[in-house]
């Protein structure tokens, strides 16, 4: 039989399913779940909506918050490269349909010293149907990681059928399967889901509601916001990046099955003129240099939170998407040096102070005992900005005597006078 998954090796990730009778009789086979996700989200999607601003966190060390996600297949390079942006937290999937090549992927991440690795286990059709199979490989991939790994992300944006998944039920008794082998076996590792994609919280509720005996010890969410543009607009008329995040928080403090540490698996914006290696049309793709914008922003407002754990930029090296284009060579994108950048003056900083008023935003960083403002502006025009502190743009050069605040970030270092 034709296999009806196919992957896209461009965009990283699956091609939809061309098989519509297929789909639909899937679709047919899973309408039963559409029960719970309607009961469920009858009371606990307005509760955790009305609720969401009602949890706040103790200021603490962003220790782990900076996170990208590299790839087997980008090469040994990256190796180098996260050694130069200085990124202590790496993401790498592993597909349960490539288990085969299961010790390059040990040996790939072994390679990253001083990282501390979350694995992405891939969902595949053959091991959802097939349970003897999945337990199987769940068993070789948690014996081969032992002593290098112990956080697995069991599954990916689950909410999406060209992933593998046709319904959130069918997804839970996987993960079901994955857990009872980790608590029989594997005691000391963390499994994170339910890795929802897309602000569809409505899947997150039926998957952190639901009366399996399962436990996500983290919950992670692919919280991509490029369709809304930059990531201060709202969707729903209300819920801008910092909003979503809070729900997303309220719920996992409502839940009984999971812990409320967050981790967003993946962000990014597509990049225009870059197809077919976009994962989107034209439409949603930005220019360059909104990304590199974009990508800052969204970071200072999960962080500013204080409820996100890690937060995985999807990912080093990919010519739609990117930190780096690879398609001659490789070339560094200015979002890469603005990301060492932020990196080099936040990572394990902790935030001290967040406001916005009419487009203008700052965020106030404490380092070491270095306090660090970070000013920009969601929309066009600039605002004037007189300090006698060192100012540095976003990628690390410092401003002269005229400043402007503007869409594009900059770092005011008060403990540094001009």
């Amino acid at each position: 039989m034709k296999n009806k998954f196919v992957w896209d090796n461009y965009s990283d990730q699956p091609c939809i399913i061309k098989d519509k009778k297929y789909k639909k009789m899937m679709r047919h086979k899973h309408l039963a779940d559409y029960l719970p996700l309607f009961f469920y989200n009858l009371v606990f999607f307005p509760l955790a909506a009305v609720i969401s601003g009602c949890f706040k966190v103790k200021p603490k060390v962003a220790n782990n918050f900076f996170a990208l996600c590299v790839n087997l297949d980008k090469g040994q390079q990256q190796i180098q490269l996260v050694e130069e942006l200085g990124c202590k937290n790496l993401q790498i999937r592993v597909p349960l349909a490539d288990i085969e090549n299961l010790a390059e992927y040990v040996d790939f991440a072994k390679k990253f010293n001083d990282c501390h690795i979350l694995i992405n286990i891939l969902q595949d059709r053959a091991n959802i149907d097939n349970p003897i199979l999945l337990q199987q490989n769940i068993g070789l991939i948690f014996t081969a990681f032992r002593g290098v790994v112990c956080n697995f992300q069991i599954g990916n944006a689950i909410n999406r059928s060209k992933w593998g998944f046709f319904s959130v039920g069918e997804y839970l008794r996987f993960y079901q399967l994955v857990q009872t082998i980790r608590d029989r076996e594997f005691a000391d590792y963390a499994l994170v889901g339910p890795s929802v994609i897309d602000y569809e919280y409505h899947f997150t509720v039926r998957a952190l509601f639901n009366h399996f005996k399962i436990k996500f010890d983290k919950v992670s969410a692919l919280l991509y916001v490029d369709r809304r543009g930059a990531p201060e607009n709202r969707q729903m008329l209300f819920f801008d990046t910092r909003k979503k995040i809070d729900f997303l928080y309220a719920l996992t403090k409502l839940s009984w099955r999971s812990g409320s540490d967050i981790i967003i698996s993946e962000a990014n914006w597509p990049i225009s003129n870059t197809a077919p290696w976009a994962p989107t049309s034209e439409t949603e793709c930005v220019e360059e240099d909104d990304y590199c914008n974009f990508m800052l922003r969204y970071h200072y407002l999960a962080l500013a939170t204080g409820k996100v754990q890690s937060l995985y930029w999807h990912q080093l090296i990919a010519p739609g998407y990117g930190l780096i284009d690879s398609r001659d060579g490789l070339r560094k994108r200015s979002a890469f040096q603005a990301y060492k950048v932020m990196l080099d003056l936040l990572q394990n900083s902790t935030v001290l102070e967040y406001q916005f008023s009419e487009q203008l935003y700052r965020l106030v960083c404490d380092c070491n005992g270095k306090s660090i403002e970070i000013l920009w502006l969601n929309g066009q025009g600039t605002k004037k900005f007189v300090t006698e502190h060192l100012v540095l743009d976003k990628l690390g050069q410092a401003l002269g005597t005229d400043i402007c605040i503007s869409q594009s970030p900059i770092y005011v270092l008060h403990n540094t006078r001009v």
